[in-house]
Formats: C-alpha cells, structure tokens, sequence
C-alpha cells in the first residue's frame, strides 16, 4: 500500500486525503489540518432542547405531571435529538477537507468517556462535545481541566453524588487511573482526598459550578500537597508528577498507529509531551512525522469508522444516509456516545471478533451489488444468518482505476491503494477474478473490478493498515 494512502486511513477516516500528503508533504498537511475551521453554532436540532439548570427541572416537572402521551412525546423528541447528535457529528467525519480535527475528536471523545445513556441531557453531550473539538490539538491540561467541570462528565462519573460528608469517589478515581496517570502512580488516599476537593462540583448552566453547601472547605492532602484543593488545583497537582505524560502517548500512539505500541516509543515520546509542556499539536507533528518515516504499514486493525468511511469513498457513495453509518457503528460495537464502559472501546482485536468480520464481509457485498444499507438489513446481519435478507434500494457505485491499462495494472493499482501485503496466492486469486482478456473499456469493464475490490475487502491484510 503506498504510504500516503496508510497515512489519509491513519490521520482521517479514508483514503481520500491521500493525494493532499503526497502534494503538500506530511509537515504542511498536518498545518492545514491544525488551522482547519469548525462550526461553533448550535445544530438547529437542539434548537429546543433543555439548555440551562432551568429549563431542565421545568422539563422534568413538566414530564412528571405530563399524560401518557406527552411523555410518550418528550421522550420521543430525547431520542431525535440523541440520533441527530450522531448523525452530524458522522457528516463532519465523512465532509471535512481535513478531518484529522475529528479524528482527533473521536480519540478524546473514548478518553474523556461520557455518555448519553448515562448523562440523559443531549445539550450536555453536545458541549462536551464542542469542548473536545476546541481543544482537540490544544494543551491536554487544560483541556482536562475543561472536561471534569462539564455537566456531562460530572453527571456521568456521579460527581453529582459527591458532597461534604457524603463522598462519591469516581470522578476522582477515574482523573487519576483513566484520564491522566493510571494504575500505580497513586494511592488510595489520593483518589479520598481528591474526591473531597470534588465534593460539590454539580450542574451549571454553561458547564460545572460548586455547590456551597456540599463542598469541602478543608484542607486536603494530594501527592503530599496540603491546601483547600478544588478541581483545578487536582489538575495542577497530577501535570506535576513524573508519570503524567505516558498513559496519554501510549493511547495516541495505538489510536492512530500502533495496536500495541513498544514502551520505548511511549517513554519516547512521552519525555518529548513533557518538554513541550503538554502541548498536543507538537506532539501528534512530532509522532507523525517520525513514524512516517519508517515501515510502519499492517501494525492496526481498522476501526469500524475507517472500514464504513474507506468503503463508501472508494465505491463513490456519497449520498447514503448518516444515520445507516451510525446503525452500522452500532453493530460493529462502535457506538458514538454510548461506550460500554468508560475504559472507552479496547480497540484492536476487539474490532474483528468474527462476527464483526462476518458484518464487514456481508457489508461490502451489499455495497458493492448496489444495494443501500438500511437498518432491517443490519439487524439481519449477524452470525446466524450469511446473507442478509431484506428489501434493498439500488444505489449507483463505481470504482476509480485506469481505462488505459491491463489487468495486472489494475490489480497492483487497487492492491498499492488498498493493502500493504499482497502473496503469490492473492496475487493469482486476484488475476482469476480480472482475467487476462478483460477490457478496461468495456461498458461493463466498472463492474468487474468492483468484484476484485469486493474480494479485496475480505482479505485479512485488508482489515489492516
């Protein structure tokens, strides 16, 4: 696979940016893409949504005194706003110029995990949302500084819970072992003391605010600093230790490049994370530029984002619904704002599980019949049934190659754009599907390699990049 094309899957969610890397070099890409814009105005879909600590107990009354089919209602209009939530963040992902701001979005959005299930408030997911967007190549300190006092993380993590008194230690917990220095660089007093410092933190309308009468007042040891901490002070105190920048470089350096990164790569460039002092742009132009300069094709698995984003940009479907790509997310155990847990999604071997393989195969067949994906013919899509059986749309789908060449140039076309590994038996496979007489002028010439790409997509060096 030709490097470009590996770095436009890794840095965005498909092949399309390759091109741009090889015009503008990895330095000046990564430039666009850091200087890239973003919408910051509210989605017209949350237009009527809940927005202030008000508006939200007079919604909540309201329900609770509402007939059967105004809550029937309410909750109807929870549910629209929770799918257009997905929906436009997909459309960012699958119509930015440069979508390494989203990429990077989705990487802190399964690090800072917060979600809707839980928090219930779709405004709320939308800001913690937006903060990990303005943020995304910002400083990590700040930004976790941001994220504990966002109504959604501190409703998610049960910081609500937390007063004087009355401790909920989770929020606490998690900073330490999941959001910044992890298992073994703490003790359990620290998670105590931290939690106190917490106690009170509850809703705000534009994002956290203490609580006097639930918050701790006293004086709190933290990484044997005494002082009446609150939740900056915590962040403060944890950028301090020497631990800090590890856990972090390790989940980049899996995120976007290695399934299982060497610690000598983490220590690397975790020392380099702390002298920049927890600046996240030089550190990803840093990671990037010096892991594009090695063999570094086949060591990840793609993510259901990469797999879904890859096959409707090389098939040319641009029109298929969003929401058919949040079904499909869904099925494959990538749900966007619903992790199981808030360890986040495991990622690699957890993303080709067979039945998760099965999904991927029978999606490209779909596809490239020109058969639409709908939701009843996901939900057909599991490991007792080999074919889905369902109602389809026809969709137009085609295939870039050159009408000039031959088939053995359009197999190594396809293979360097789309594997990083191709064996004597794939190779003769390959030519047994594009035969020696096959006309790339031929008015049915498009179909024929869009059968050699459907077989490509099931190949095991396929699903790698």
């Amino acid at each position: 696979m030709k490097k470009s094309n590996v770095w436009s899957l890794r840095l965005g969610f498909s092949g399309k940016e390759s091109d741009k890397i090889e015009k503008l070099g990895l330095e000046k890409f990564l430039k666009h893409s850091y200087d890239s814009k973003f919408d910051k105005q509210l989605p017209a879909f949350l237009d009527d949504d809940p927005k202030t600590v008000v508006e939200l107990k007079e919604l909540r009354e309201s329900i609770k005194t509402a007939d059967s089919e105004a809550k029937k209602k309410a909750f109807k209009k929870e549910i629209y706003s929770a799918v257009e939530l997905k929906k436009w963040w997909i459309a960012k992902m699958r119509n930015d110029e440069f979508p390494l701001r989203e990429n990077m979005v989705c990487f802190w959005h399964n690090h800072f995990v917060s979600t809707s299930q839980k928090v219930k408030v779709n405004y709320w997911i939308y800001q913690h949302n937006m903060i990990l967007r303005e943020h995304a190549f910002g400083n990590f300190k700040e930004l976790t500084k941001q994220i504990i006092k966002s109504n959604a993380m501190v409703r998610y993590l049960d910081n609500v819970d937390n007063k004087k008194g009355k401790y909920n230690e989770n929020l606490s917990r998690e900073l330490l072992e999941l959001f910044t220095i992890g298992i073994g660089n703490y003790s359990e007093n620290d998670v105590k003391n931290g939690a106190r410092a917490l106690a009170g933190l509850n809703y705000g309308d534009d994002g956290a605010v203490y609580r006097r009468f639930a918050e701790d007042d006293t004086d709190k040891t933290y990484f044997g600093k005494t002082g009446n901490w609150k939740a900056d002070d915590l962040v403060d105190i944890i950028f301090e230790q020497k631990s800090i920048p590890y856990l972090i470089t390790r989940k980049i350096l899996k995120w976007f490049i290695y399934d299982n990164p060497s610690e000598e790569l983490v220590t690397y460039y975790g020392d380099y994370f702390r002298k920049v002092k927890f600046e996240i742009e030089p550190l990803l132009t840093k990671i990037f530029i010096e892991e594009y300069g090695k063999d570094v094709s086949g060591t990840k698995i793609k993510d259901p984002l990469v797999y879904i984003l890859q096959l409707l940009e090389e098939l040319h479907i641009d029109d298929l619904d969003d929401g058919m790509v949040m079904f499909f997310l869904k099925q494959q155990g990538m749900d966007l704002y619903n992790q199981v847990n808030v360890k986040g999604w495991d990622g690699g071997n957890s993303w080709l599980t067979s039945q998760v393989y099965l999904q991927r195969n029978n999606t490209s067949d779909l596809l490239c019949s020109g058969r639409s994906i709908t939701k009843k013919v996901l939900n057909t899509m599991s490991g007792e049934s080999e074919k889905p059986k369902a109602e389809f749309d026809k969709i137009d789908v085609k295939i870039d190659f050159d009408s000039n060449g031959s088939n053995k140039t359009i197999i190594t076309e396809l293979s360097n754009r789309l594997l990083f590994k191709v064996d004597e038996s794939v190779q003769k496979d390959m030519e047994d599907l594009l035969k020696y007489d096959f006309d790339p002028k031929d008015s049915h010439a498009n179909y024929a390699v869009i059968r050699l790409f459907n077989y490509i997509t099931k190949l095991p060096e396929y699903q790698l990049i």
